[in-house]
């Protein structure tokens, strides 16, 4: 049985323990609700996760071990010259022993026993079946396949006979239970609040997680390059590296003109986003009749569902070549990849996110502090500038530096608009490039993973991490010191 068959079925049993174990309370009740512990929803529920949980955790949990039990499975009963071969080389041979496995699984035992035994080539066979496999594969694939079959029918056989004995083994066992002094809703409330933890420890552990591996793997890499060299240099020319050459040849991996070239472009789209959002913002929230507000707002939320790789094209095919003929006209040598493209197409992608969330913080600024503005005199531009802009500004702040992260993170849009060049120009008609595209760059390609031209990647993801952290901090430190003159 697949997993998702498997799963639906453990639901049912959740939906009938759920329904049984009510039922058995409601008799229990006789008509007298108030004689039990917990509400009769309680009971349901603490049938139906002690079904429903044990179960699912043994399928998840053999979910992510079965992929290494069935590899070693295979392993095991491949030749040792063939497990001497190099780390890629043994990648091939797992994913052709995969694909003549799934081949083998749609072919009937008794056609693949009469081929093997006539030594008719498989080929043709599981062409048959839509399996196409470059060459006759050897014996030991064969064998191997096999194996992997039959590893595989029997741990599906055994995680399913497991999940539905522990299911209906649980839904037995907590119906029984059920009675009027069992605290149902002390236990609900406690498997609740254990998911809720674990949900929360799994965040936590994602981010120390994706931390300590961009860490390691930076420290290797400044094993091998200077992090002098790297965070103060100002050349950026990882070239590839010549067999028996040192780090000192290998390339330059200079930070500053990805660093420039990332400052540059966030500013540019800033520049854009942040008044047309802000003013947007204000005038929807002040100014806008509800007809008006009900389309405008829903239309400029669109700017942020559309793809980045269309603004990319935008930006590539229209925006670009708009700019360098429009320069050629008045005589201006201007890039149709440069620094102004990506930053005003990326500004326009921006918009959405500083509008939408500055006005719902200017709409949560109290009415009393208008009425009294306005009651002292105040007109209605004074009433915004000096009441209700400074009180909400710790979320107009956080609005302009979530955009900030979104631009510094941004890549597809860089990628067409800005180029891939590593310049350092305060020329906004010249290309420049960004952290997040070098970092695209250097993890594509046939680069063995230890050298530097691949570590870099990690040492500007960790850079990256930094820098947006450090935004996030002045964020915070931001909100809370204006948030104690307002509340």
């Amino acid at each position: 049985m697949s997993n998702q068959s498997l799963f639906a079925v453990v639901l049912a049993l959740g939906v009938c323990a759920y329904v049984v174990a009510s039922y058995r309370a409601r008799s229990l009740a006789a008509g007298k609700p108030f004689t039990l512990h917990s509400r009769l929803h309680y009971y349901g529920a603490f049938a139906a996760l002690w079904t429903v949980l044990p179960a699912l955790l043994t399928i998840a949990v053999w979910a992510m071990a079965e992929p290494m039990v069935l590899r070693g499975v295979m392993h095991s009963h491949l030749p040792a010259e063939v497990l001497a071969k190099s780390a890629p080389e043994r990648v091939m041979i797992d994913g052709t022993i995969g694909s003549l496995a799934d081949g083998l699984a749609r072919l009937a035992p008794d056609e693949v026993e009469q081929a093997l035994a006539a030594k008719t080539p498989l080929v043709g066979l599981l062409a048959t079946k839509g399996v196409a496999m470059g060459a006759e594969p050897a014996a030991f694939q064969i064998a191997a396949a096999q194996d992997l079959n039959r590893a595989t029918a029997y741990s599906r056989f055994g995680v399913t006979a497991l999940a539905l004995l522990l299911a209906i083994c649980g839904m037995v066992v907590s119906i029984l239970r059920v009675n009027r002094g069992l605290r149902a809703r002390n236990a609900v409330e406690r498997i609740v609040l254990a998911g809720l933890i674990s949900a929360s420890t799994v965040a936590i552990l994602t981010t120390v997680g994706i931390v300590l591996s961009m860490l390691f793997e930076t420290l290797h890499f400044f094993s091998q390059v200077s992090a002098r060299d790297f965070f103060l240099g100002t050349v950026w020319d990882p070239r590839f590296s010549a067999a028996g050459s040192t780090s000192a040849t290998a390339g330059q991996f200079g930070l500053v003109p990805l660093l420039w070239g990332t400052a540059y472009i966030s500013a540019v789209a800033l520049a854009v986003a942040v008044p047309v959002g802000l003013m947007a913002a204000i005038y929807m929230s002040e100014y806008a009749s509800k007809g008006v507000r009900s389309v405008v707002k829903p239309v400029l939320e669109l700017l942020a569902g559309i793809p980045t790789i269309v603004y990319g094209l935008f930006a590539l095919i229209s925006f670009g070549p708009f700019l360098r003929d429009l320069g050629s006209s008045i005589g201006v040598s201007v890039s149709a990849s440069s620094v102004l493209t990506a930053g005003f197409v990326m500004g326009i992608m921006l918009i959405p996110f500083v509008s939408s969330l500055s006005d719902d913080v200017i709409n949560a600024v109290p009415q009393v502090l208008r009425d009294g503005s306005l009651g002292l005199g105040a007109t209605r531009s004074e009433t915004i500038k000096q009441v209700v802009l400074p009180a909400a500004l710790p979320g107009v702040i956080g609005a302009v530096l979530l955009a900030a992260s979104r631009a510094i993170g941004e890549t597809m849009i860089v990628v067409l608009a800005a180029g891939i060049a590593a310049n350092m120009t305060v020329n906004p008609l010249q290309p420049v490039t960004t952290i997040t595209v070098k970092i695209v760059s250097q993890l594509t390609g046939d680069l063995e993973f230890n050298s530097p031209q691949t570590l870099v990647a990690f040492a500007l993801g960790l850079t990256l991490f930094f820098i947006t952290l450090v935004l996030n901090i002045y964020a915070l430190s931001v909100v809370r010191r204006f948030r104690e003159h307002y509340e």
